[in-house]
């Protein structure tokens, strides 16, 4: 079993910035391509930004693009999103996902090509 356990969400004033990380246990490597989604209540999980595991090339959702990074810790094997310039509309519930084999520029945008999923860390930003 693969195991992701997000962590550093918070309550968070606009323009203010939080660091997520998402760390991987059990059966898995530091190999693995690694992204981040959000949902918000009656919305679809969205993309919010990945990472492939072969060049660590990074992807970003227009909406984040400029404010967000995306990093990796192979040794750790883990992965971060530096969250900046915090706006009320990034409030949602952000989770970290992971595959094997992802690496493809269109496929690393879609939720239903990963198959691990931590359970989430909450994100709010107050106006």
């Amino acid at each position: 079993q693969v195991q992701l356990v997000e962590s550093g969400g918070g309550l968070v004033q606009a323009g203010g910035s939080l660091r997520l990380s998402c760390v991987a246990s059990g059966r898995t490597s530091s190999s693995y391509t690694m992204g981040w989604f959000r949902q918000v209540p009656g919305n679809e999980r969205e993309f919010v930004a990945a990472i492939t595991w072969s060049d660590s090339r990074t992807y970003y959702a227009d909406s984040v693009k400029g404010r967000f990074t995306i990093s990796r810790d192979n040794a750790k094997n883990a992965v971060y999103l530096q969250m900046n310039n915090l706006k009320p509309e990034d409030t949602a519930v952000y989770y970290c996902a992971a595959d094997p084999v992802l690496q493809s520029s269109y496929l690393i945008r879609l939720r239903s090509q990963y198959n691990y999923w931590g359970q989430g860390t909450r994100v709010t930003v107050s106006s």
